[in-house]
């Protein structure tokens, strides 16, 4: 297999070499210049682009791997005709008041794996950190979508929306898990961040699940019995193949619950697999590993 890298240029709010521009555009008093120390990080806006498609040969080959700011993307070895991508974070990100996106891009007969090196935490700024999530999906083609969890720190709040567009034979494997607090958050008894988070799926040009979570100080109820209750993660396992295929799923237990959503011809080939937990082990054991 082959890959051609095309490495994107950094987008507006990041500095050279991928460091974050300190300064706040247009904010200096008059004829004294502020130091950098003194002044806030500049907000960083990038987005990262992937595009899989088949080589010829059986395998999968990726046209377009381009990378900016803090988002990373770098190919290691895949398995049979899956092509891997791990996003590897190359500064500090999200902060509050960045706006982050991912396009992804899987062509008809491709087979695609994203992971990610470590867990993207959410750190506090001037306002809401927004990332922004584009999966498509190919006849025929096949996602995989394994990031690390996010984390959410003290103080920080972070907007997410991610949209899948599957072609009618497409396949998909999706992973999203969400960590409210850092391990020295809970230890010091400081309060976590806030996640809001969009899941939006469209099947064949028809919508297949659109739904959207709250959770962290400041989110109605969040800490109340019919959301987490002293449980601080969250996480969801989404498959869909067509075929019926989407092969075994953790059968739900009294902290997880499982979804078999419409609109795909065999029964059960569209699953929502939805899960609470006390801490991240937990959670990944709950949603299958």
């Amino acid at each position: 297999m082959s890959s051609a890298l095309a490495t994107g240029a950094p987008e507006a709010g990041t500095g050279a070499g991928g460091e974050r521009a300190a300064g706040t555009p247009g904010h200096r008093a008059p004829g004294y210049p502020v130091p950098a120390a003194a002044r806030p990080p500049a907000a960083l806006t990038a987005r990262a682009r992937i595009t899989a498609e088949p080589d010829g040969r059986g395998g999968t080959t990726l046209p377009v791997l381009a990378g900016a700011g803090p988002l990373a993307p770098r190919r290691t070895r895949g398995e049979g005709r899956t092509a891997h991508v791990v996003i590897v974070g190359s500064m500090a990100a999200p902060l509050g008041g960045d706006r982050l996106a991912v396009t992804v891009d899987v062509r008809a007969g491709a087979a695609l794996r994203v992971t990610s090196a470590a867990a993207t935490i959410s750190l506090p700024g001037p306002g809401p950190a927004h990332y922004e999530v584009d999966l498509t999906v190919g006849e025929g083609a096949r996602l995989d979508w394994l990031p690390e969890q996010v984390v959410a720190a003290t103080g920080s709040h972070l907007v997410t929306h991610t949209r899948i567009t599957l072609a009618a034979g497409a396949e998909l494997h999706y992973r999203e898990e969400q960590i409210l607090g850092r391990h020295h958050d809970w230890a010091r008894g400081n309060p976590p961040g806030r996640l809001t988070s969009r899941l939006t799926v469209r099947r064949a040009g028809r919508l297949l699940l659109d739904q959207q979570t709250d959770l962290g100080p400041g989110a109605p109820g969040w800490d109340g019995p019919a959301v987490l209750a002293t449980y601080r993660t969250a996480g969801q396992v989404l498959t869909v193949a067509p075929d019926g295929g989407a092969g075994p799923v953790r059968p739900p237990t009294d902290d997880s619950a499982l979804l078999v959503l419409p609109g795909v011809a065999h029964p059960g080939a569209a699953r929502l697999l939805t899960a609470v937990a006390p801490d991240a082990l937990a959670l990944r054991r709950a949603l299958g590993g």
